[in-house]
């Protein structure tokens, strides 16, 4: 069956257009509160969201929605992604939502569902919701008298902050450490830089003044030059930077160069595999990630089990599989033995007590291989067409599958929150991946303007 309003990561698109409305975001609500309807014990959502300027939209609309339906709703304000979910579990509710469109302009804006467990809800479910959407409720609307209540959660960002500082190794301290922390406007503003001075650290936060339109503007994870520049420019030890809704992290180095989640996957899976922590006999990545990480893994005898692009792919299969490390090369980084989705903030103090213990500059702890050369192109595409269906679309991909001749790959996929497709490819030769980009990225692009 096709998805009509969820993507790979729930359901996003421009604020205050189809299907980010006030009106959908009520459906969905009403929608999400009937299938999590069970028993005839008191119902609760938490609701949380990034700093956007719709989120003062979206939020009272599914409100509205849960509570038409007979649901408590608990609202945390401005919080990560990944704190959503642990407080869907602790405070025992039936349902958890985060709004925000994670990495995204202010512009945009999303809707992710957890379920009671705290995991991100299954295709299965989702599509439930959908058809829900689209079958009215006159006959499951609550009576008056059952009506839910609202309320805001005092401190729900303290709640968080001891959650995360209790993940990192009791013995262990920050003192001595210069750590900038880019928390691009968003969700985390106020959490991850109060986690990192509460453990001692010395902290230098940037993009910690949201305004309802500058998330993720110039900063944040997916800004590298900016926050690494930073730890330059103040001497840090080390760079830390999140993205909106603070469900992945990238790292600088001293020197300000880059240090992505592949290399983070590789640096935890080594410590947590020495002592014995490890669970599974590897981790579990996407496709994205460098044929480099998995070729360090299987040098120490780790598997490198690969799904389809997407954290809540990796977490299903995690699951099935008895992994406790997964992510992707993005920086969405899961350790499921602290949490049910990707949490930059958690992620980065597994770093840090990896590094902490070494002894060593960042910048030779955390180079745990030499990635192949990779490149990554995105075109962008008019919503409704279909490039990649194209019949010389196909020839361009498979010539450049050809000219790698079994020494890299190439990798072509739609994204699943917007309409751009991504033309990856890495192998020995850079020239040559490069090139290969190029070419297909030309004839795509060509393809889509004559569509």
């Amino acid at each position: 069956m096709s998805r009509k309003y969820f993507g790979t990561d729930g359901i996003r698109g421009r604020a205050n257009t189809e299907p980010m409305t006030a009106e959908t975001a009520m459906r969905v609500g009403m929608a999400a509160g009937k299938h999590f309807t069970r028993g005839d014990h008191r119902h609760r959502v938490v609701i949380g969201k990034d700093t956007r300027l719709s989120g003062y939209m979206i939020e009272p609309a599914l409100a509205a929605g849960f509570i038409s339906m007979g649901m408590d709703v608990i609202m945390v304000g401005p919080m990560p992604t990944p704190a959503v979910a642990i407080l869907t579990r602790s405070l025992r509710a039936d349902l958890g939502v985060m709004i925000s469109a994670s990495h995204n302009p202010y512009q945009d804006n999303g809707i992710k569902l957890f379920g009671p467990d705290g995991y991100k809800l299954s295709d299965e479910i989702e599509l439930e919701i959908e058809a829900r959407m689209d079958n009215g409720y006159a006959d499951h609307l609550a009576p008056a008298e059952a009506l839910g209540r609202a309320q805001r959660l005092e401190n729900s960002v303290g709640r968080y902050i001891e959650y995360a500082k209790h993940t990192f190794p009791k013995h262990l301290s920050l003192d001595g450490l210069k750590i900038v922390v880019d928390c691009a406007n968003g969700a985390a503003y106020k959490a991850a830089p109060a986690v990192l001075w509460e453990l001692g650290a010395e902290v230098i936060p940037v993009g910690v003044s949201p305004n309802g339109t500058n998330i993720n503007d110039g900063c944040g994870s997916t800004c590298p030059d900016f926050f690494c520049s930073k730890v330059v420019e103040h001497g840090a030890d080390i760079g830390i930077a999140l993205d909106g809704d603070a469900d992945r992290v990238m790292i600088s180095d001293e020197k300000g160069q880059l240090v992505d989640g592949d290399q983070l996957m590789a640096l935890i899976a080594n410590y947590w595999n020495l002592s014995e922590r490890l669970k599974g006999g590897g981790i579990v990545a996407t496709v994205m990630s460098n044929l480099g990480l998995e070729r360090y893994l299987s040098s120490i005898g780790l598997d490198l089990v690969r799904t389809q692009v997407g954290d809540r792919y990796v977490v299903e299969r995690m699951r099935e599989g008895g992994y406790n490390l997964g992510g992707e090369q993005s920086g969405h980084i899961v350790l499921s033995d602290f949490a049910t989705t990707g949490d930059g903030i958690i992620a980065a103090l597994q770093v840090l007590a990896v590094i902490t213990r070494s002894g060593k500059p960042v910048s030779e702890a955390s180079r745990m291989f030499t990635p192949l050369p990779q490149v990554l192109k995105n075109v962008r595409y008019q919503p409704g067409q279909d490039p990649l269906s194209i019949e010389q679309v196909k020839r361009a991909i498979n010539a450049g599958e050809e000219r790698l001749n079994g020494h890299g790959r190439v990798l072509i996929r739609k994204s699943g929150t917007e309409p751009v497709i991504r033309v990856m490819a890495e192998g020995e030769d850079e020239n040559l991946v490069e090139t290969v980009v190029d070419d297909i990225v030309s004839v795509v692009s060509e393809a889509g303007k004559a569509a």
